[in-house]
Protein backbone atom coordinates (compact mmCIF):
# COMPACT_ATOMS: atom_id res chain seq x y z
CA UNK A 1 0.00 0.00 0.00
CA UNK A 2 2.83 2.49 0.86
CA UNK A 3 4.53 1.73 -2.56
CA UNK A 4 0.97 2.73 -4.31
CA UNK A 5 0.84 5.85 -2.23
CA UNK A 6 4.39 6.90 -2.69
CA UNK A 7 4.21 6.20 -7.02
CA UNK A 8 1.16 8.57 -6.99
CA UNK A 9 2.88 11.01 -5.26
CA UNK A 10 5.61 11.20 -7.19
CA UNK A 11 3.56 11.05 -10.38
CA UNK A 12 1.43 13.74 -8.89
CA UNK A 13 5.15 15.62 -8.59
CA UNK A 14 5.68 15.39 -12.25
CA UNK A 15 2.80 16.21 -13.69
CA UNK A 16 2.97 19.89 -12.19
CA UNK A 17 6.47 20.15 -14.59
CA UNK A 18 6.21 22.53 -17.64
CA UNK A 19 8.28 23.94 -20.02
CA UNK A 20 10.55 26.67 -19.21
CA UNK A 21 9.76 30.37 -20.06
CA UNK A 22 11.93 32.56 -22.68
CA UNK A 23 11.73 35.39 -19.63
CA UNK A 24 15.15 36.32 -17.93
CA UNK A 25 15.32 35.07 -14.87
CA UNK A 26 17.98 35.37 -11.64
CA UNK A 27 20.29 31.83 -12.53
CA UNK A 28 23.04 32.85 -9.54
CA UNK A 29 24.17 29.58 -7.08
CA UNK A 30 22.96 29.80 -3.82
CA UNK A 31 23.65 27.79 -0.70
CA UNK A 32 20.75 26.62 1.52
CA UNK A 33 20.51 25.66 5.24
CA UNK A 34 17.82 24.29 7.22
CA UNK A 35 16.80 22.67 10.56
CA UNK A 36 13.70 21.24 11.04
CA UNK A 37 11.82 18.20 12.73
CA UNK A 38 11.67 14.44 11.10
CA UNK A 39 8.00 12.93 12.53
CA UNK A 40 9.81 9.00 11.88
CA UNK A 41 8.04 6.50 10.77
CA UNK A 42 6.20 4.79 13.95
CA UNK A 43 6.88 1.07 12.46
CA UNK A 44 10.80 1.81 12.47
CA UNK A 45 10.57 2.10 16.52
CA UNK A 46 12.41 5.55 16.82
CA UNK A 47 11.38 8.69 18.23
CA UNK A 48 10.60 11.72 16.28
CA UNK A 49 13.87 13.86 15.89
CA UNK A 50 15.50 17.38 14.86
CA UNK A 51 17.66 17.15 11.45
CA UNK A 52 19.64 19.35 9.70
CA UNK A 53 20.45 20.04 5.76
CA UNK A 54 23.07 22.12 4.26
CA UNK A 55 22.51 22.35 -0.06
CA UNK A 56 23.79 24.44 -3.16
CA UNK A 57 21.12 24.95 -5.83
CA UNK A 58 19.63 27.83 -8.94
CA UNK A 59 17.34 28.51 -10.88
CA UNK A 60 17.63 26.64 -14.29
CA UNK A 61 13.91 28.90 -15.87
CA UNK A 62 11.74 31.16 -14.18
CA UNK A 63 9.96 28.57 -12.21
CA UNK A 64 12.02 25.49 -11.86
CA UNK A 65 14.86 25.63 -9.35
CA UNK A 66 17.18 22.54 -8.56
CA UNK A 67 18.55 21.58 -5.29
CA UNK A 68 21.76 19.33 -4.28
CA UNK A 69 21.09 18.58 -0.64
CA UNK A 70 22.85 16.74 2.60
CA UNK A 71 20.47 15.80 5.36
CA UNK A 72 21.50 14.55 9.32
CA UNK A 73 19.52 12.79 11.44
CA UNK A 74 20.09 11.23 14.75
CA UNK A 75 16.97 9.69 16.45
CA UNK A 76 17.18 7.40 19.52
CA UNK A 77 15.14 3.92 19.62
CA UNK A 78 11.71 4.08 21.30
CA UNK A 79 12.50 0.55 23.34
CA UNK A 80 16.16 1.57 24.14
CA UNK A 81 17.98 4.75 24.39
CA UNK A 82 21.34 3.04 24.62
CA UNK A 83 21.10 1.90 21.53
CA UNK A 84 22.27 4.10 18.34
CA UNK A 85 20.85 5.07 15.02
CA UNK A 86 21.89 7.90 13.02
CA UNK A 87 20.61 8.63 9.43
CA UNK A 88 22.38 10.84 6.34
CA UNK A 89 21.66 11.10 3.25
CA UNK A 90 21.95 12.93 -0.33
CA UNK A 91 19.07 14.31 -2.46
CA UNK A 92 18.86 16.17 -5.31
CA UNK A 93 15.63 18.02 -5.22
CA UNK A 94 13.48 19.62 -7.85
CA UNK A 95 11.23 22.67 -7.32
CA UNK A 96 8.18 24.16 -9.24
CA UNK A 97 7.58 27.95 -7.70
CA UNK A 98 4.46 29.34 -8.43
CA UNK A 99 5.98 33.33 -8.53
CA UNK A 100 3.90 36.20 -8.58
CA UNK A 101 5.19 39.60 -9.13
CA UNK A 102 4.80 41.73 -6.23
CA UNK A 103 3.91 38.95 -4.20
CA UNK A 104 6.13 38.66 -1.06
CA UNK A 105 5.74 34.17 -0.67
CA UNK A 106 5.32 32.12 -3.14
CA UNK A 107 3.90 28.27 -3.03
CA UNK A 108 6.58 25.38 -4.61
CA UNK A 109 5.83 22.01 -4.93
CA UNK A 110 8.84 19.60 -4.63
CA UNK A 111 10.15 15.81 -6.03
CA UNK A 112 13.32 14.32 -5.26
CA UNK A 113 15.22 11.37 -5.37
CA UNK A 114 18.55 10.60 -3.33
CA UNK A 115 20.36 7.82 -1.34
CA UNK A 116 19.61 7.60 2.65
CA UNK A 117 22.71 5.65 4.80
CA UNK A 118 21.75 4.04 8.08
CA UNK A 119 23.66 3.43 11.05
CA UNK A 120 21.99 1.15 13.24
CA UNK A 121 23.06 -0.59 16.56
CA UNK A 122 20.59 -3.73 17.83
CA UNK A 123 20.61 -6.40 20.69
CA UNK A 124 22.39 -8.92 19.26
CA UNK A 125 22.25 -11.40 22.95
CA UNK A 126 23.27 -13.91 24.14
CA UNK A 127 25.74 -12.94 21.44
CA UNK A 128 29.26 -11.78 23.13
CA UNK A 129 29.35 -8.65 20.61
CA UNK A 130 26.04 -7.68 21.35
CA UNK A 131 25.01 -5.03 20.45
CA UNK A 132 25.46 -5.83 16.94
CA UNK A 133 25.79 -2.90 14.44
CA UNK A 134 24.41 -2.32 10.30
CA UNK A 135 25.56 0.51 7.98
CA UNK A 136 23.35 0.19 4.54
CA UNK A 137 21.96 2.19 2.05
CA UNK A 138 19.35 2.60 0.04
CA UNK A 139 17.53 4.74 -1.98
CA UNK A 140 15.13 7.23 -1.15
CA UNK A 141 12.58 9.68 -2.70
CA UNK A 142 10.77 13.05 -1.70
CA UNK A 143 7.37 15.10 -2.21
CA UNK A 144 6.81 18.06 -0.77
CA UNK A 145 5.15 21.63 -0.73
CA UNK A 146 6.35 24.37 0.49
CA UNK A 147 6.72 28.69 1.02
CA UNK A 148 9.59 30.77 -0.67
CA UNK A 149 10.28 34.39 -0.17
CA UNK A 150 11.64 35.94 -3.07
CA UNK A 151 15.71 37.48 -3.15
CA UNK A 152 17.78 40.42 -4.84
CA UNK A 153 20.67 40.88 -2.94
CA UNK A 154 19.16 39.15 0.47
CA UNK A 155 18.82 36.15 1.84
CA UNK A 156 15.67 34.05 1.28
CA UNK A 157 14.01 32.43 3.76
CA UNK A 158 11.95 28.99 2.72
CA UNK A 159 9.67 26.88 4.83
CA UNK A 160 8.81 23.24 3.93
CA UNK A 161 6.77 20.27 4.66
CA UNK A 162 8.00 16.99 2.66
CA UNK A 163 7.47 13.24 2.98
CA UNK A 164 10.26 11.18 2.36
CA UNK A 165 9.92 7.48 1.27
CA UNK A 166 13.30 5.75 2.76
CA UNK A 167 13.67 2.26 0.83
CA UNK A 168 15.50 0.42 3.79
CA UNK A 169 14.29 -3.38 3.57
CA UNK A 170 17.40 -4.48 6.03
CA UNK A 171 16.30 -2.26 9.18
CA UNK A 172 16.70 -5.01 12.13
CA UNK A 173 14.65 -3.25 14.47
CA UNK A 174 11.36 -2.39 13.15
CA UNK A 175 8.60 -2.75 15.86
CA UNK A 176 6.34 -4.85 13.75
CA UNK A 177 7.05 -8.80 14.29
CA UNK A 178 8.89 -10.61 11.16
CA UNK A 179 11.00 -7.49 10.42
CA UNK A 180 9.68 -7.33 6.61
CA UNK A 181 9.34 -4.16 6.06
CA UNK A 182 10.49 -2.95 2.53
CA UNK A 183 10.41 0.98 3.30
CA UNK A 184 9.76 3.38 6.03
CA UNK A 185 8.15 7.17 5.30
CA UNK A 186 8.86 10.19 7.54
CA UNK A 187 7.43 13.57 7.55
CA UNK A 188 9.95 16.33 7.00
CA UNK A 189 9.33 19.83 8.56
CA UNK A 190 11.30 22.42 8.30
CA UNK A 191 12.38 26.25 7.96
CA UNK A 192 15.64 27.23 6.07
CA UNK A 193 17.50 30.14 4.25
CA UNK A 194 18.48 30.76 0.36
CA UNK A 195 21.25 33.08 0.16
CA UNK A 196 22.64 33.99 -3.13
CA UNK A 197 25.96 33.84 -4.29
CA UNK A 198 27.35 36.71 -6.36
CA UNK A 199 25.70 40.48 -7.47
CA UNK A 200 22.63 40.11 -8.86
CA UNK A 201 21.95 39.93 -12.71
CA UNK A 202 21.74 43.53 -14.14
CA UNK A 203 18.88 43.71 -16.76
CA UNK A 204 20.25 43.41 -20.51
CA UNK A 205 18.75 46.08 -22.36
CA UNK A 206 16.62 46.18 -24.65
CA UNK A 207 17.47 45.52 -28.42
CA UNK A 208 18.38 48.40 -29.93
CA UNK A 209 15.24 48.28 -32.47
CA UNK A 210 15.72 47.23 -36.39
CA UNK A 211 17.24 49.96 -38.71
CA UNK A 212 14.07 51.55 -40.41
CA UNK A 213 14.62 52.04 -44.15
CA UNK A 214 14.58 55.44 -45.06
CA UNK A 215 10.80 56.20 -46.69
CA UNK A 216 10.85 57.70 -50.22
CA UNK A 217 9.27 60.69 -48.20
CA UNK A 218 12.43 61.14 -46.11
CA UNK A 219 14.35 61.11 -49.65
CA UNK A 220 15.92 63.70 -52.13
CA UNK A 221 18.13 62.30 -54.20
CA UNK A 222 18.50 64.76 -56.85
CA UNK A 223 18.76 67.62 -53.90
CA UNK A 224 15.97 69.55 -55.69
CA UNK A 225 13.91 69.95 -52.64
CA UNK A 226 11.40 68.18 -53.48
CA UNK A 227 11.03 63.95 -51.92
CA UNK A 228 11.38 61.63 -53.86
CA UNK A 229 8.11 60.41 -53.62
CA UNK A 230 6.78 63.47 -54.98
CA UNK A 231 9.08 63.88 -57.52
CA UNK A 232 7.93 63.37 -61.13
CA UNK A 233 11.57 64.57 -62.31
CA UNK A 234 14.12 63.06 -60.63
CA UNK A 235 17.15 63.78 -62.48
CA UNK A 236 16.50 67.64 -62.35
CA UNK A 237 19.76 69.54 -62.29
CA UNK A 238 21.46 72.12 -60.24
CA UNK A 239 20.41 75.67 -60.50
CA UNK A 240 17.50 74.72 -62.23
CA UNK A 241 13.80 76.17 -60.83
CA UNK A 242 12.07 73.22 -59.46
CA UNK A 243 8.39 73.20 -58.78
CA UNK A 244 6.59 70.99 -57.03
CA UNK A 245 6.13 68.21 -58.61
CA UNK A 246 10.12 68.19 -58.80
CA UNK A 247 9.95 69.26 -62.59
CA UNK A 248 11.77 72.03 -63.95
CA UNK A 249 9.74 75.42 -64.44
CA UNK A 250 10.27 78.32 -66.83
CA UNK A 251 11.41 81.35 -64.61
CA UNK A 252 9.70 84.15 -65.85
CA UNK A 253 12.06 87.11 -65.32
CA UNK A 254 9.65 89.74 -65.59
CA UNK A 255 10.67 92.96 -66.95
CA UNK A 256 7.25 94.25 -67.72
CA UNK A 257 7.65 98.21 -66.93
CA UNK A 258 10.90 97.94 -68.97
CA UNK A 259 9.78 99.69 -71.99
CA UNK A 260 11.21 102.80 -74.12
CA UNK A 261 10.10 106.24 -75.68
CA UNK A 262 9.66 106.08 -79.02
CA UNK A 263 12.56 105.91 -81.31
CA UNK A 264 14.35 105.82 -78.18
CA UNK A 265 17.03 103.01 -77.00
CA UNK A 266 17.73 104.72 -73.64
CA UNK A 267 16.89 103.25 -70.06
CA UNK A 268 13.68 105.09 -68.55
CA UNK A 269 13.92 106.08 -64.63
CA UNK A 270 11.46 103.75 -63.89
CA UNK A 271 12.76 100.96 -65.30
CA UNK A 272 15.98 100.86 -63.17
CA UNK A 273 13.73 99.15 -60.33
CA UNK A 274 12.58 96.56 -62.23
CA UNK A 275 15.92 96.03 -63.52
CA UNK A 276 17.24 95.43 -60.47
CA UNK A 277 14.61 93.02 -59.71
CA UNK A 278 15.95 90.76 -62.27
CA UNK A 279 19.53 91.50 -60.98
CA UNK A 280 18.31 90.20 -57.62
CA UNK A 281 16.50 86.90 -59.21
CA UNK A 282 19.80 86.11 -61.79
CA UNK A 283 22.02 86.86 -58.40
CA UNK A 284 19.90 83.90 -56.79
CA UNK A 285 19.97 81.31 -59.55
CA UNK A 286 23.93 81.63 -59.97
CA UNK A 287 23.66 78.62 -62.73
CA UNK A 288 20.90 80.35 -64.84
CA UNK A 289 21.56 81.64 -68.35
CA UNK A 290 19.20 83.79 -70.12
CA UNK A 291 19.29 85.81 -73.54
CA UNK A 292 18.71 89.18 -73.61
CA UNK A 293 16.16 90.42 -76.78
CA UNK A 294 14.90 93.67 -77.67
CA UNK A 295 11.66 95.10 -79.70
CA UNK A 296 10.20 97.04 -81.18
CA UNK A 297 6.73 98.38 -82.54
CA UNK A 298 5.42 98.70 -86.41
CA UNK A 299 6.63 102.13 -87.27
CA UNK A 300 9.58 102.35 -89.74
CA UNK A 301 11.23 100.40 -91.79
CA UNK A 302 12.10 96.75 -90.51
CA UNK A 303 15.75 97.50 -90.90
CA UNK A 304 15.79 100.36 -88.99
CA UNK A 305 13.12 98.24 -86.32
CA UNK A 306 15.82 95.77 -86.27
CA UNK A 307 19.03 98.26 -85.44
CA UNK A 308 16.61 100.07 -82.82
CA UNK A 309 16.19 96.80 -81.21
CA UNK A 310 19.52 95.51 -80.95
CA UNK A 311 20.44 98.88 -79.55
CA UNK A 312 17.56 98.73 -76.74
CA UNK A 313 18.91 95.14 -75.91
CA UNK A 314 22.46 96.34 -75.42
CA UNK A 315 21.16 99.06 -72.88
CA UNK A 316 19.73 96.04 -70.38
CA UNK A 317 22.48 94.39 -71.48
CA UNK A 318 25.32 96.56 -70.21
CA UNK A 319 23.01 97.40 -67.11
CA UNK A 320 22.72 93.83 -66.08
CA UNK A 321 26.79 93.47 -66.59
CA UNK A 322 27.63 96.51 -64.65
CA UNK A 323 25.58 95.60 -61.86
CA UNK A 324 27.62 92.15 -60.95
CA UNK A 325 25.37 89.51 -63.76
CA UNK A 326 28.57 87.81 -65.39
CA UNK A 327 28.32 88.53 -69.31
CA UNK A 328 29.12 84.82 -69.97
CA UNK A 329 25.57 83.84 -68.62
CA UNK A 330 23.93 86.30 -71.19
CA UNK A 331 22.72 85.43 -74.40
CA UNK A 332 23.14 88.06 -77.03
CA UNK A 333 22.16 90.96 -76.81
CA UNK A 334 20.04 90.04 -79.60
CA UNK A 335 17.62 92.53 -81.09
CA UNK A 336 14.39 91.07 -83.11
CA UNK A 337 13.01 94.39 -84.71
CA UNK A 338 9.44 94.67 -84.58
CA UNK A 339 9.32 90.66 -85.26
CA UNK A 340 7.85 89.71 -82.30
CA UNK A 341 4.65 91.59 -80.93
CA UNK A 342 2.71 90.92 -77.91
CA UNK A 343 0.46 93.24 -78.38
CA UNK A 344 -1.43 94.69 -81.52
CA UNK A 345 0.21 97.37 -82.96
CA UNK A 346 -3.32 98.75 -84.67
CA UNK A 347 -6.55 98.23 -83.83
CA UNK A 348 -9.23 96.22 -85.58
CA UNK A 349 -10.50 98.95 -87.64
CA UNK A 350 -6.86 99.68 -89.22
CA UNK A 351 -6.48 102.61 -86.82
CA UNK A 352 -3.53 103.26 -84.89
CA UNK A 353 -3.23 101.18 -81.46
CA UNK A 354 -1.04 103.57 -79.30
CA UNK A 355 -1.60 101.12 -75.96
CA UNK A 356 -0.59 98.27 -78.03
CA UNK A 357 2.54 99.76 -79.75
CA UNK A 358 3.74 100.90 -76.38
CA UNK A 359 4.05 97.26 -74.84
CA UNK A 360 5.41 96.12 -78.20
CA UNK A 361 8.83 98.58 -77.43
CA UNK A 362 10.35 96.40 -74.92
CA UNK A 363 13.28 93.71 -73.50
CA UNK A 364 12.87 90.76 -72.19
CA UNK A 365 15.28 87.90 -70.41
CA UNK A 366 14.43 84.53 -71.47
CA UNK A 367 15.42 81.74 -70.03
CA UNK A 368 17.62 79.20 -71.32
CA UNK A 369 18.34 76.39 -68.90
Amino acid sequence: MKMKLLTAALLGGLAVAQAASAQEFDDRWYLTGSAGFNFQDSERGTDDAPFGTIGLGKFVSPNWSIDGELNYQNPSFDGNSDLNWSQYGLSIDFRRHFIQEGRGWNPYVLFGIGYQRSEEEFDATPSPNSPGQRKDGNAAAKVGVGLQTTFDNRVAVRTELAYRADFDDQSVNPTRAGNDEDWFGDLLASVGVVIPLGPAPVAAPPPAPAPVAPSCADLDDDGDGVNNCDDKCPGSQAGQAIGPDGCPVPVSIDLKGVNFDFDKATLRPDAVAILNEAVEILKRYPDLRVEVAGHTDSKGTDEYNQKLSERRAKAVYDYLVSNGIDASRLVGPNGYGESRPIAPNTNPDGSDNPEGRAKNRRTELNVQN
